[in-house]
């Protein structure tokens, strides 16, 4: 039976990124570090036309910068100039612009695929292994760690494991950590967009009575759209031919960009706000959407996980040698808990805010957006909540 020092339950981009914050001190520890992941990463990124996309925040940026990966990620990576936010069939509008920021970007926009890639191959190999395809089907306490189970009946201890396995977790389950759930009897409609004139980096977030969308700059003049319905609706969309849904997205959208000419591959997505109940006990750490699954069209839910997987490594590296013990777990949980309170709530509330159809609400957002475009400081806080610099007043 082999002996790690840390278990990374989930291999994605939340799982490899914290791999990469610690592999430098745990290195200079003496560390081993295994990512234990069901879906293989691929040898070399293939370009796609239908490529899932995050948005990175000008935080995230900041991270991927000190950890040496910005300069390969950013070959990729569509900034984000400006902002626009509307309301449909109402008088106000709000730009956000990162000149005004003092920013080179507000944000990117960058395919899965590229990102895992570069986070991947900037692994190093002597610190961190990989058990690929392999999923834990076991977690088993232990005084000193946890002791996991393989689908391949392979057993593994570990002085601290991280569960980093996604929203639908089995494991998180099996431990017995209860989630909070709050419905938005919603679902999201992911697509990639062509549009007939140029984009130069401008991000749209639309509202309307039916839900929120948003069309995020990709390279090569593409777009990314979040287009969120309710349920029953969001179906029939993606059952549309190309041209029926074009001419409906057409519609709602406008013609900011001309005319909306190719849309890909359309995934859906049911949309549930989920919070486990726990993030650390002794030797266990919870990240990622195991931790909080967010409403995407706010573009919180990565980067949060991103800030939460560099404060556990900087938290482990200042730790004991040993990692795992509680003290410096739920360090690391108290001084993540206002980033993460304010990160849910505001994607929370504006998702209901610019969600409900009702005239008082609808006449409170027009006012707020009209505001938000008039004074300067409330402005620079929403610029810093979607840059991800919401609770770091030295950023």
């Amino acid at each position: 039976m082999s002996r790690v020092n840390l278990a990374i339950i989930g291999g994605g981009l939340v799982g490899a990124s914290l791999a990469l914050a610690l592999q430098a001190g745990a290195k200079a520890r003496g560390w081993k570090i295994v990512l234990i992941e069901p879906f293989a990463p691929g040898d070399s990124y293939q370009p796609s036309y239908d490529a899932r996309s995050s948005a990175l925040s000008f935080g995230a940026r900041q991270i991927y910068q000190r950890l040496g990966l910005w300069q390969d990620i950013s070959r990729r990576a569509e900034p984000i100039k400006q902002i626009h936010v509307s309301d449909r069939g109402r008088f106000s509008t709000a730009r956000l612009s990162a000149m005004e920021e003092g920013v080179p970007a507000l944000g990117y926009v960058v395919e899965n695929a590229w990102l895992g890639q570069c986070l991947w191959q900037g692994l190093d190999k002597d610190v961190v292994s990989w058990r690929c395809p392999a999923e834990v089907t076991r977690m088993e306490p232990l005084s000193d760690g946890y002791r996991l189970t393989l689908n391949d009946e392979t057993v593994l201890e570990c002085d601290l494991a991280v569960l980093a396995d996604g929203g639908r977790s089995g494991l998180r389950e099996q431990l017995g950590i209860g989630v909070k759930t709050r419905p938005y009897n919603q679902s999201a409609l992911i697509a990639n967009i062509t549009p007939s004139e140029a984009h130069n980096g401008e991000a749209f977030e639309r509202f309307t009575d039916e839900g929120p969308m948003a069309l995020l700059p990709l390279p090569d003049n593409r777009c990314a759209l979040v287009w969120t319905r309710i349920g029953m609706d969001a179906q029939r969309l993606a059952n549309l031919d190309e041209r029926s849904f074009l001419s409906e997205l057409q519609g709602v959208f406008g013609y900011r960009l001309g005319t909306l000419k190719q849309v890909g591959a359309r995934h859906l997505y049911p949309l549930t706000l989920v919070e486990a109940e726990e993030q650390v006990r002794s030797h266990l750490a919870i990240l990622g959407n195991a931790a909080h699954s967010l409403h995407p069209i706010a573009g919180q839910g990565f980067n949060l996980s991103l800030r939460d997987a560099n404060a556990l490594a900087e938290a482990l590296l200042a730790g004991p040698q040993v990692p795992g013990d509680l003290a410096t777990l739920q360090g690391y949980r108290e001084r993540q808990r206002l980033d993460q309170k304010l990160t849910v709530g505001f994607s929370d509330q504006v998702t209901r805010l610019f969600g409900s159809a009702q005239p008082l609400v609808a006449l409170g957002r027009n006012i707020g957006l009209l505001g938000l475009d008039l004074l300067p400081p409330a402005k620079r806080w929403f610029a810093r909540q979607a840059m991800g610099l919401g609770t770091r007043p030295d950023a």
